[in-house]
């Protein structure tokens, strides 16, 4: 079992709370969104990484017009350079102004400068992951509350936009023509759905419902339409929980497991391993301090901790700043 480093502490200054990462091939760098759920009165921000470990903020969340706040989540790069940003703005239970008005937009920048801002999508209970495969994106949301779930439970789903779509305000129920596939959470100590999100090597979609630690499996055609949606992978001895999810070489998916502040391997059959495992702690001698999500970098694995959510389901038990990156070695 791998023990995780320190990859760097963030500045306090504009970062709190660090969640998506993604890779910015064209310039060699890292992208860092920063929600900071921690303090709401910190603008969300997306940060730049360079190969030396140099971060500067890139720029702050555009606004949601609607209710004047916004908090970066999942991102994406589009095939032409434009970013697509999940906007998570519902996180605070006790704002009622905020819930289901979660969105996903679309930023053209030029340099450091914002040129363009689209609205993808709007009206969102709890968006979260998403990817994009061709002309599509993929998001997963949480929760799913207006649809009743058997025995109550949870429902969750993932929704599906064209890179061009704009202004499409969902409904949260089956309604919504562009939910391609819908989620039960079983386990009655963490109702929380879908979260993490990758595409296979196979180019099939592979999705975490956290609250099960269950990975499934969603089958898709030619034309990217989801055709079959299936359990794929569970071990509860070495995956409690499903967030943040990426992709080596080799078509190893490592997940971020939240709850336990652990990262767990699933090979290509399905098999999960915990490779790296941590106590409860500050993060800042690199230990897995509530990890979110993942990302492979070189032969590096670069992981936000995420450091906030304390219940009896977690080992995390204290926010603390600053805030931290860790990482790990992509196994061979």
């Amino acid at each position: 079992m791998q023990k995780s480093e320190l990859f760097m502490t963030l500045p306090e200054e504009y970062v709190c709370t660090p969640d998506g990462l993604e890779p910015d091939e064209r310039a060699g760098e890292l992208i860092l969104a920063c929600p900071n759920f921690a303090d709401p009165s910190m603008p969300s921000c997306i940060c730049r990484i360079d190969k030396d470990r140099n971060i500067r903020k890139w720029f702050d969340m555009p606004l949601n017009p609607e209710t004047g706040e916004a908090r970066a989540m999942g991102v994406a790069f589009g095939p032409d350079g434009d970013l697509y940003i999940v906007d998570n703005q519902c996180w605070w239970e006790d704002r009622a102004d905020l819930q289901f008005q979660g969105r996903i937009i679309r930023v053209r920048m030029n340099g450091d400068e914002i040129e363009k801002v689209t609205t993808v999508a709007c009206g969102m209970e709890h968006p979260n992951g998403i990817r994009i495969k061709g002309d599509y994106m993929y998001v997963t949301q949480s929760y799913l509350h207006k649809v009743p779930g058997p025995d109550g439970k949870l429902m969750s789903c993932v929704y599906r936009f064209h890179l061009n779509d704009e202004n499409i305000r969902v409904t949260n129920t089956l309604e919504d023509e562009n939910i391609v596939a819908t989620f039960v959470t079983h386990n009655p100590k963490c109702q929380y759905g879908v979260d993490g999100i990758i595409f296979g090597p196979d180019g099939n979609l592979y999705i975490g419902n956290f609250g099960d630690g269950e990975l499934y499996k969603l089958t898709m055609d030619e034309e990217g339409n989801v055709v079959s949606n299936e359990p794929w992978a569970k071990n509860p001895s070495q995956l409690k929980s499903t967030d943040g999810m990426t992709l080596d070489k080799n078509g190893n998916i490592y997940i971020a497991d939240f709850s336990a502040n652990a990262i767990g391997k699933v090979d290509p059959k399905g098999n999960i391993t915990r490779i790296a495992v941590s106590p409860d702690s500050d993060g800042l001698h690199g230990e897995l301090d509530q990890p979110g999500e993942p990302c492979v970098w070189g032969d590096t694995i670069v992981i936000s901790c995420f450091d906030l959510v304390t219940d009896d389901d977690k080992v995390n038990t204290a926010h603390e700043m600053p805030a931290t990156l860790c990482m790990l070695k992509v196994e061979e």
